[in-house]
């Protein structure tokens, strides 16, 4: 049976076909799967048997060889984002290090994920998983021959990393960005000849405000959103311009989107709020939480006990399915920010303010924001000699990657908490009038 997973075998089944272009050139398979052979030659005395291969996720060709040549290998790669700082990175490394035994046969990445309490856990993403999710995505999406990703998020993010999964799997190519820019896209679309591109709400808005008269062309025949709610306002100025849109719903756990708009409606994608579930998913509501279960689920965290093939997994998202089975999202997992399509969980921010001399304690928020969903927002409580904003700012740089950093802060006298104890996070809203900005010097 042929391993969609690997390079090798997509060469000899496409070998002139594009699978990648970069700024610099267009890759045939064949090409790529030369280098990527020359990449596992450079790797092999590095790996170890048994133990997964850390990864900094930039979008590079140089990333992109490392990850074909461990899917090659069957070695599980372990993806850190490149804004982390290398204080988050060790922990991730350290957390990785100290599981290891945990890991089923066929675990193609571990992502880390915050749960609600800032505690950071590996899901450990597994090539049928992988597999089962681009099968699924391709039931909704089809292919066409001349199919090409723009692949502009970060691949250390589980939606960028599938992007690479679906089109090696589909023998597609990949058009691959350095980074987000809104000023570049709609040249990278032309370029490339972009027909399918991926990005979060705060991307998609940055887009128009940059380009407010750009109108995509013919080919691009679908843009997924997701990462962070939609706004209906947002989806109507997409609609102004006749843009594809097909709104995603998933997490990292699940191996990306789960839920999607019918590619059918995608001129008209609120017609289904969220979307319906994609083909393979289970979905249920219990008690206002999404439940998800399918193949393309988790195998489980890293160091905790494997889930079960017919277990549930609770998102933590709140929502409910509508008589016509589409998903209606009513809120990301409790206390979550979404900033820039990027999760912030208020518990680990707070742990770092409160080990700043100065701070006695602190509670973290998020503050809507057109442009980028939410920003972060921190209520601090001073000791007798409290921190100034430069001592805030080299403290919080030395160890929260920059989307996690709080934008702006307020000083109060004692935090609210609710009656069982726990930050009050609604009461904070109170103090918005309060709030400024965290300015460094």
């Amino acid at each position: 049976m042929t391993d969609k997973l690997s390079i090798s075998a997509a060469a000899r089944e496409a070998g002139s076909a594009t699978a990648l272009h970069t700024e610099e050139r267009r890759y045939s398979y064949a090409q790529l799967a030369q280098l990527t052979a020359q990449r596992m030659a450079e790797l092999a005395p590095t790996l170890r048997p048994g133990a997964v291969h850390p990864v900094v996720g930039s979008n590079t060709l140089d990333t992109l060889l490392t990850l074909y040549a461990l899917l090659e290998l069957q070695v599980p790669a372990l993806l850190l984002h490149p804004k982390l700082t290398a204080a988050e990175q060790a922990v991730e490394r350290a957390a990785t290090e100290n599981a290891l035994a945990t890991l089923p046969p066929d675990a193609a990445a571990v992502l880390y994920t915050s749960g609600t309490t800032g505690r950071a856990r590996g899901a450990v993403l597994t090539r049928t998983a992988l597999l089962a999710s681009a099968h699924a995505s391709a039931q909704n999406l089809g292919w066409q021959d001349d199919d090409c990703w723009l692949l502009a998020m970060p691949v250390a993010r589980v939606g960028g990393l599938s992007i690479v999964t679906r089109c090696l799997a589909a023998r597609r190519a990949v058009a691959l960005a350095p980074a987000f820019d809104a000023r570049l896209l709609p040249q990278w679309v032309e370029r490339w000849h972009v027909t399918q591109l991926s990005l979060v709400p705060t991307m998609l808005a940055m887009v128009l405000d940059t380009h407010p008269a750009w109108a995509p062309p013919a080919f691009l025949r679908v843009a997924l959103i997701g990462g962070a709610a939609t706004s209906r306002g947002l989806l109507a100025r997409a609609a102004d311009r006749r843009l594809p849109i097909v709104i995603t719903y998933g997490c990292t756990e699940t191996c990306s989107q789960v839920v999607a708009t019918p590619y059918a409606q995608r001129f008209d994608p609120a017609a289904c709020a969220a979307g319906r579930p994609l083909a393979g998913v289970q979905l249920r509501i219990d008690n206002g939480h999404i439940l998800v279960r399918g193949p393309m689920r988790m195998a489980g965290y890293l160091g905790e006990a494997p889930l079960a093939e017919d277990d549930w997994f609770d998102t933590g998202d709140l929502g409910e399915l509508d008589a016509q089975g589409c998903l209606h999202l009513h809120a990301r997992r409790a206390d979550l920010i979404v900033t820039g399509g990027e999760n912030v969980y208020p518990a680990e921010v707070e742990r770092v303010l409160e080990a700043c001399p100065g701070v006695q304690a602190a509670a973290v928020f998020g503050v809507p924001d057109e442009t980028w969903g939410q920003i972060v927002a921190a209520a601090l409580v001073a000791g007798p000699q409290p921190p100034n904003d430069e001592t805030l700012h080299t403290h919080l740089a030395a160890r929260l990657a920059p989307h996690k950093r709080p934008r702006q802060i307020c000083f109060l006298s004692a935090l609210p908490h609710t009656a069982a104890g726990k930050p009050d996070r609604q009461a904070l809203q109170a103090h918005l009038p309060l709030l400024r900005a965290l300015r460094p010097a």
